[in-house]
């Protein structure tokens, strides 16, 4: 388990490396492909690295209010904070914020840039619809993404995924709307020629790539917070009945977005037909392994 953790960490590390990379190249191919200057670059890059730090910041503020989250009043949700209470003693973690979402759906998520920085969010149907040990291994399960940094490298992903969805996005518009590209001196062929097939290339491609990597992140991160879940709680039986109710149930979380659907426990976007009509395109994006694969590895237990 923890020779897991740590490779994970490193991977997070190169997965980091990789995507500023990538989000590099897409710049310069921008920069040499539609004629940007010296100091449009200068100022693309200095305005996406305070986006960047921003969000890296205030990612789990943001997180919150899309998700409608309002602070659990310890008075009146004290069978959350007292659980969370336990398993952070258990497990050596700081408590984190406690939230609340107004929605029937049960479903919950953390989020955070490190342990001494997190929150964890659960709708007010998943503290209805679970009883104790159940309620405990979908706590333990989010303590774990906080333990295990992957609030950390959630927000990195989707900070790097906005980053390169922008520069497309600002790409195309100047391009269509300018008109024209800059052509160099033998009439347009040449290096600007060339820069310009690749930018196009890059900037199509880009954010598909980025989003593929952020699904397989988060279908790694889900699976071993099962097990570290279970790991913190010394009960599997919990987490395996919890995973089955949010199996069976049919609602979707109102404040549910592909935005932040990574960080939820079970994917809140629609998945049936009878959820909802995006159903197939919600799963062809799942950013979840399917709840029965997950339900059948904590059995093996």
């Amino acid at each position: 388990m923890y020779d897991q953790v740590a490779q994970n960490k490193r991977r997070s590390i190169l997965l980091i490396a990789a995507f500023a990379l990538f989000t590099a190249l897409v710049l310069v191919a921008v920069a040499y492909g539609f004629g940007l200057g010296s100091w449009g670059i200068a100022i693309a890059v200095l305005g996406a690295a305070a986006l960047s730090f921003g969000a890296y910041w205030r990612s789990d503020a943001v997180a919150l209010r899309v998700s409608r989250a309002v602070p659990a009043d310890p008075e009146a949700h004290a069978r959350y904070h007292n659980l969370v209470e336990g398993l952070c003693i258990a497990s050596g973690l700081p408590k984190p914020r406690l939230y609340i979402i107004d929605d029937p759906a049960p479903n919950a998520f953390a989020t955070g840039r490190s342990p001494d920085h997190a929150a964890i969010a659960v709708t007010s149907g998943l503290l209805d619809k679970m009883n104790r040990v159940e309620l405990e291994g979908v706590l333990a399960h989010e303590l774990s993404h906080i333990k295990n940094y992957d609030i950390l490298v959630s927000t990195l992903a989707i900070i790097m995924v906005g980053a390169i969805t922008l520069i497309a996005d600002l790409s195309w518009r100047f391009h269509w709307r300018s008109g024209h590209r800059r052509r160099d001196s033998n009439g347009g062929g040449g290096p600007q020629a060339i820069m310009a097939v690749v930018g196009v290339l890059l900037i199509i491609v880009g954010p598909i790539a980025a989003r593929l990597m952020h699904l397989a992140i988060s279908r790694r991160r889900e699976t071993l917070a099962d097990f570290s879940a279970v790991e913190m709680t010394r009960y599997p039986p919990g987490l395996v009945a919890a995973l089955h109710k949010l199996q069976h149930d049919s609602t979707v979380v109102r404040s549910g977005s592909r935005a932040t659907a990574h960080l939820w426990i079970e994917d809140p976007m629609a998945q049936r037909q009878s959820e909802g009509n995006w159903s197939k395109l919600n799963r062809l994006f799942n950013t979840h392994p399917p709840l029965e694969e997950r339900i059948a590895a904590l059995e093996e237990l």
